[in-house]
């Protein structure tokens, strides 16, 4: 019975060396700060504080009345400069191209009705059954209806090219691609003043209400994804070495339920001899956190930026 003493002792020692075995520290979150890059009135704010969003999900829409004018405006644009390039690239209308092709049947027929009576002409002047005068009357009425023809058709070729000349459509073309881009801009402006989630988060925090004039590029509200929690620790000179990126280290914390794994991801190349936020075991109890409850049900333990947490190696 007189070693109980000392096995006691021993096994003290032995609980407060594990015990120190524990590095300090505490989580760190990688908030995202939600902003649009124009300024305008909050008109509706989609979370609270504590709220899960999926990716994708609206987070907040400010005033859109002059961006939907401005779409609105590119959109009547567009549409004014494809109508001129249609218009530049068509022909004259159907009634004006009918009418063309009926003088040109016209102008044939006096063409066919001059060819016979010049070569009946020409049989009689042969027989001098005719005098010349009428064969050159003849031969003249042929080059005039021939003559005729030949400009029918041409004007029937100008009538199906297009109105516009080569310079007018590519100007045209030109004017209707810039207005195309108007409009893209027109919308992406109009869709920058509705923000939505980039990512599945936790609304962390938000900044302004329903009503408020919001500064361009002033967070609205800011979330943090699960990938951007992070462990700080600091770990002391001596047991720097044991360490690498990518080794897995286990971290306990005032209720949680289990251990939690993770993986080393930096490790600083220069020593602080004083962190900038140290917890003590001592303080721990004079810590305070502001924790809003909701009705919804939790769906799983979750770590606070904030929290302190006790880590070691697995």
């Amino acid at each position: 019975m007189r070693f109980a003493p000392l096995i006691a002792l021993f096994l003290l020692s032995g609980c407060q060396k594990a015990a120190d075995s524990a590095w300090q520290g505490y989580v760190e979150g990688e908030f995202v700060l939600l902003a649009s890059p124009y300024a305008g009135q909050l008109q509706k704010l989609h979370v609270r504080r504590g709220d899960a969003v999926e990716k994708g999900k609206p987070v907040f829409a400010l005033e859109q009345e002059s961006e939907r004018a401005a779409r609105a405006e590119a959109e009547e644009r567009l549409r004014s400069a494809q109508a001129r390039v249609e218009n530049l690239t068509q022909a004259r209308r159907a009634p004006e191209i009918e009418a063309l092709r009926a003088e040109l049947r016209q102008a044939q027929a006096a063409l066919e009705l001059s060819q016979t009576t010049l070569a009946r002409e020409e049989r009689l002047l042969k027989t001098e059954a005719t005098p010349q005068a009428r064969y050159d009357d003849a031969l003249g009425a042929f080059e005039r209806d021939k003559a005729r023809v030949a400009a029918a058709e041409a004007q029937l070729r100008s009538a199906l090219q297009p109105l516009g000349r080569d310079a007018e459509r590519k100007a045209a073309e030109a004017d209707a691609a810039a207005a195309r881009a108007a409009l893209a801009q027109a919308a992406w402006r109009l869709e920058q003043k509705s923000v939505t989630a980039p990512a599945a988060a936790r609304v962390q925090d938000t900044f302004y209400v329903e009503g408020e004039w919001v500064p361009a590029g002033r967070p609205v509200a800011s979330l943090l994804p699960p990938g951007n929690v992070k462990l700080r620790f600091y770990v002391p000179e001596t047991s720097l070495g044991g360490l690498q990126t990518g080794r897995e280290i286990e971290m306990r914390c005032d209720g949680c339920p289990a251990p939690v794994t993770a993986k080393i991801t930096f490790i600083s190349s220069q020593a602080e001899y004083t962190p900038p936020v140290l917890y003590s075991k001592e303080s721990r109890g004079k810590l305070l956190f502001l924790v809003e409850a909701r009705p919804a049900p939790a769906t799983g333990a979750q770590l606070r930026p904030g929290q302190p947490v006790d880590v070691r190696l697995k």
